[in-house]
């Protein structure tokens, strides 16, 4: 997983060739924590076909504004540099992030 903040946002997310997942999270998240090793290992199976991402929301205050995150975790699915999907808070689970991902890839 790539570690994304305010610098290079822009160039692996937006400006990203692959479908992106971008896993936002707090270091004070029980739920963001304890989902972090499926995502890790679901970033594996999907590696070549989507990029999987990770953004501390404590370290990028700014960005996770801009982003209009209101809470963790929140995943955002990216395509061609849009924004397609978003899940937070209770949405956010490995089966759900599955589905995501192969929405993606349709």
């Amino acid at each position: 997983m790539i570690i994304v903040d305010k610098e290079n946002f822009e160039a692996e997310v937006l400006k990203s060739d692959l479908p992106v997942i971008v896993d936002l999270w707090g270091p004070q998240c029980g739920p963001c924590l304890a989902l972090m090793p499926s995502v890790e290992k679901l970033a594996e199976e999907y590696e070549g076909k989507i990029k999987f991402c990770k953004l501390n929301v404590a370290e990028n205050r700014r960005l996770v504004i801009s982003l209009k995150v209101m809470a963790v975790p929140t995943i955002l699915f990216y395509k061609g540099g849009e924004n397609v999907q978003r899940m937070s808070s209770d949405e956010v689970t490995l089966e759900a992030i599955k589905a995501g991902a192969q929405n993606l890839l349709q």
